[in-house]
């Protein structure tokens, strides 16, 4: 297609936000976007249709900025497969959903859970061709969505970075309307190492040798890792979070993904958080390569990373090494995300590691009141993220242990000893109780 034609089909598709909201009606469901490719703008127009709209369920994941629509229950519902800060804050009013999906097997969830009527998808300044980018997250799974029978809402920001990889682009001629709306992406800044995450850290980054190929999860101890790695060579990158200590680390030359056994030379993620900064350095960045869920969580490819290493935080574990990371007494936090998949393709890498981090306590920013991480029993309704059978490597600040091949009674011992020594009697007590020890 010749130049001038599709800028032709881009002025012809081309409406404001308004109007292009106004294909949405009562009893859809809206695909609104995915951590960093949010369409905000589209978001915030069709919340000035609410009292024209009944039953219209958004669809997303872990959405980081506030929406008028997110806080009007009687007329929008919320399917995530991803809990973030604005699914948590709307979760009180009853109107919010989850479903519990691996993110290799995402497409499970926009073929059969929440196929969209309509699909608002944030993307990338067209290139020469007329070609979009997904841009930092999108292309988590929009070429899956773009495969239901939905109408396709492009919100076009000249913020979004356009990035390269396998099913990263959309075409202007396959967009049913086109809006610009420019807006500085949602940014996640980088936490202040404490002390605690300081030991945690240095306990995996010993573990570490040159040419690991790293995933890193989100929080303090990931970063702290990935910048902890500064003096390491040849590193590669597969990942499901492109983030800004892996951003950081590709930048100074550590990471040159010459050992990879799969898109050698390209730091592989399906998605980002992160600053400004870190969106930027992605930006027509030809050494990162972003991929769907299916194809950079699917355990079998990871494992074709030799010297893999994952690692990846938690809330809490229990004595036998069981991970909860996704909810809160069965109150929904977060998600299964791609935890059990990076546990396991690491595992089956040759030389791979897979690391469960978390200090040792919780202290309660309501309260104070300072919580074991580790415990014998959990609450009642709890659903396990990760089970032991599947645990390799745990880390607090008190030791990292290796619990795969520990006997049942060796490995409640090595977590009790990784338990702050406030808590150590007590679960040793209720371990005896339980016919653990």
């Amino acid at each position: 297609m010749s130049e001038n034609n599709w800028r032709e089909i881009y002025r012809e598709k081309l409406t404001t936000p308004e109007e292009a909201v106004k294909c949405v009606k009562s009893g859809d469901d809206v695909y609104i976007g995915t951590a960093s490719s949010t369409a905000y703008g589209l978001c915030r127009a069709l919340g000035e249709r609410t009292e024209e709209l009944h039953n219209v369920r958004l669809c997303c994941a872990n959405l980081g900025k506030p929406l008028r629509i997110f806080q009007e229950p009687e007329h929008f519902s919320i399917l995530t497969y991803f809990m973030g800060p604005m699914e948590r804050k709307a979760q009180p009013q009853g109107n919010v959903d989850y479903t519990s999906v691996h993110l290799s097997q995402n497409e499970i969830w926009c073929r059969e859970t929440c196929p969209p009527d309509v699909a608002f998808m944030e993307v990338s300044l067209p290139d020469d061709y007329g070609y979009c980018s997904f841009g930092a997250s999108g292309v988590a799974l929009s070429s899956y969505l773009l495969k239901t029978d939905c109408k396709v809402v492009l919100q076009v920001n000249r913020h979004v970075p356009y990035t390269y990889g396998e099913e990263n682009l959309i075409h202007v001629s396959e967009a049913d309307y086109i809006v610009e709306y420019d807006e500085e992406l949602f940014e996640v800044g980088n936490i202040e190492k404490t002390h605690e995450v300081e030991l945690i850290s240095n306990y995996i980054l010993d573990r570490i040798p040159d040419a690991s190929c790293l995933q890193l999860g989100i929080g303090g101890i990931a970063n702290a890792v990935g910048f902890g790695l500064k003096d390491r060579n040849d590193l590669g990158v597969h990942t499901e979070m492109m983030n800004d200590a892996l951003a950081f680390l590709i930048k100074n030359g550590n990471v040159t993904n010459k050992y990879k056994g799969n898109y050698k030379g390209k730091s592989v993620a399906t998605f980002s958080l992160g600053t400004k900064d870190m969106y930027q350095f992605l930006d027509h960045n030809p050494d990162i390569y972003f991929l769907p869920y299916h194809k950079v969580n699917r355990p079998s490819v990871i494992a074709a990373n030799d010297h893999m290493v994952s690692v990846n935080g938690c809330i809490s574990l229990d004595i036998t090494g069981q991970v909860v990371a996704d909810n809160i007494a069965g109150r929904q936090f977060s998600g299964v995300g791609g935890q059990l998949d990076f546990v396991q393709g690491a595992q089956m890498a040759r030389h791979g590691q897979s690391f469960i981090a978390a200090t040792s306590v919780n202290v309660s920013k309501k309260t104070g009141a300072v919580n074991s991480r580790i415990v014998s029993r959990f609450p009642t309704g709890t659903r396990i993220t990760t089970p032991s059978s599947e645990v390799q490597y745990v880390v607090t600040e008190y030791g990292c242990v290796n619990l795969k091949p520990l006997s049942m009674k060796d490995r409640v011992r090595a977590m009790i000893s990784l338990a702050h020594p406030d808590f150590r009697d007590q679960l040793r007590d209720e371990a005896k109780e339980m016919g653990l020890l």
